[in-house]
């Protein structure tokens, strides 16, 4: 697996989109690098910048970028909402997959003591990257901002990390640093009072608000919500107040239960919240997450496709009460994604039909058998929905809902296995099309066609397994289901006979010319028994349907 690692720097300009693309085109110089996603905000005057790569790459982009700014953005001049205290203010990096915090580290310190040594920046490190306990949160490094800095850094204890210990009056000083995922969140109130604003941020962040006791101590009264730091601003572009948060951990805290709790505080507080804004991008389960959350609110089936709960999501949440909300543009993986890996699945119906009908041999039989299971499995969902849905089992929702989220997981699944079986097929024909005039090429040739192969096995075998595996579902709901879907439920049983049977074909044919014959003896085998329970269910639910439709 690739090393990814995400970078997030925000620069301290947010309204001049020339001096934002020629850092952004800076970070697009290097190869190897994809810019996801620049978001820049006018109150703020910030640009939060996101992008992707294996280490070394990102680490030149971030180098680069942060030089840019240093040359374009003059600190002297800066105003806005948002804390700041550097044209580079803040840079972490993010392990994405294939690579742990660990690993992660030494490269945001490579990168400070670059920006520090070749740029004359002074750099502090964060969270993971720093050693010192009292020198891990930004807010505490930060403290002060740019005005305050020129005072701040001559303390010994806030000697920079690296770089000189004279506060550049041009640049400022930057922090960088390596943190888990962190989500950038603001809710939308009904008033313009910053005062009221933060009231309800100190009710929902972690570190809640300072009162006293019945003694007169001052101490800490919590927020609702760990892992959450919150502020409140007042944002000129929009004409509103908003409570800005940062989820540093939305595993303890998801976005949805912020947001319910902003309101909440809101209500009790004479306010309203009106809707929210994503600041850069968000995980995709982070948004299924809460579209699941609000669809059991209102006592609906969970089990809907992933666009429908990003939809429900998005509306519940308000994300595009101020400007448009697009998942293909603010949801990582979507951002990720790479088109060539969803060819098929990305077709229309009659663009399918034809590239199948074509000179073509992809995709063969295969692709169909994974689109015929995925179609069948759909069957089954529809009717565990219809039945969630259905009026006066209001008592059974939540059950008819788990066997609907268990048809999506297994739908999705084999959906990907469509365009997945052609990547096999087109990986053997590589693999013969390899040079084979020396003894070692024609070693590599043949290594190649083995692994090919054996690929092309795996995934027809694959899509068995998932297949057969919503029979379970389909038959559950040719008994219990709404009886006058009943026949549907036949039909994605008829769908995913089919499925198995055609699959089946396929890890036969390619198993002929494997050359590891034990696996090929194991994968036969293994192929015949899920077949033949794939048939003793086809019979089984089809007997249910006659019964009840006599």
């Amino acid at each position: 697996m690739k090393q990814l690692i995400e970078c997030v720097p925000n620069f301290s300009e947010g309204r001049d989109m020339n001096i934002i693309r020629q850092i952004t085109d800076q970070i697009e110089s290097v190869e190897g690098v994809r810019l996801l996603n620049v978001d820049p905000g006018k109150a703020t005057n910030r640009t939060v910048v996101t992008f992707v790569g294996e280490p070394a790459p990102v680490i030149e982009a971030a180098f680069r970028a942060i030089r840019k700014a240093a040359e374009l953005i003059d600190m002297r001049k800066h105003k806005g909402e948002h804390p700041r205290m550097g044209a580079t203010d803040v840079c972490p990096l993010i392990p994405v997959s294939g690579i742990t915090m660990e690993e992660t580290i030494p490269y945001a310190v490579k990168l400070a003591e670059r920006v520090g040594k070749e740029l004359n920046i002074p750099a502090y490190l964060y969270e993971s990257a720093q050693s010192n306990p009292s020198r891990k949160n930004l807010s505490i490094i930060r403290a002060g901002e740019y005005e305050g800095f020129f005072k701040k850094i001559k303390l010994p204890e806030w000697k920079p990390d690296f770089g000189p210990d004279e506060f550049p009056a041009g640049s400022g000083a930057t922090v960088i640093g390596a943190r888990d995922f962190l989500v950038a969140y603001n809710a939308n109130l009904n008033t313009t009072s910053v005062r009221r604003a933060n009231s309800v941020a100190f009710d929902v962040r972690e570190n809640g608000r300072k009162i006293k006791n019945e003694k007169g101590e001052e101490i800490v009264q919590p927020g609702a919500c760990k892992a959450v730091k919150a502020i409140g601003w007042y944002i000129e572009e929009y004409g509103i107040a908003q409570v800005s948060m940062n989820l540093t951990n939305i595993s303890i805290t998801p976005v949805h239960i912020a947001f319910d709790e902003c309101v909440k505080s809101a209500y009790n507080r004479g306010m309203r919240v009106t809707g929210s804004e994503l600041v850069g991008l968000i995980p995709l389960k982070a948004m299924l997450d809460a579209g699941a959350y609000f669809l059991k609110k209102q006592q609906r089936s969970t089990g809907v496709s992933e666009q429908e709960l990003i939809k429900i999501a998005v509306k519940s949440m308000g994300l595009d009460e101020l400007t448009p909300f697009k998942p293909e543009e603010r949801i990582i993986e979507y951002m990720l994604k790479d088109p060539q890996q969803e060819k098929l699945v990305r077709m229309n119906l009659i663009e399918f039909a034809n590239e199948t009908a074509s000179e073509s041999p992809a995709p063969g039989g295969g692709s169909i058998s994974a689109y015929v299971a995925a179609l069948g499995v759909s069957l089954g969902t529809m009717v565990a929905n219809l039945s969630s849905h259905k009026k006066g089992w209001d008592e059974r929702w939540e059950e008819f809902s788990r066997w609907a989220e268990k048809g999506q997981t297994i739908k999705s699944s084999l959906i990907k296995l469509v365009d997945e079986d052609t990547m096999a097929f087109t990986q053997i024909m590589n693999a013969f099309g390899l040079p084979k005039g020396s003894d070692e090429e024609k070693k590599i040739r043949a290594e190649a066609i083995e692994s090919a192969t054996r690929y092309a096995i795996e995934v027809p075998f694959k899509v068995m397994e998932e297949a057969f595996s919503s029979m379970e579902l389909i038959r559950e709901m040719a008994k219990e289901g709404n009886p006058n879907s009943v026949t549907d439920a036949a039909v994605g049983a008829l769908c995913v006979r089919s499925a198995v049977l055609g699959a089946y074909l396929n890890v036969r044919i390619n198993s002929g010319g494997l050359k590891d014959k034990a696996f090929v003896e194991k994968v036969i085998k293994d192929g015949q028994a899920i077949v033949d329970k794939t048939l003793a269910a086809e019979k089984d639910i089809l007997q249910i349907v006659e019964t009840k439709m006599k």
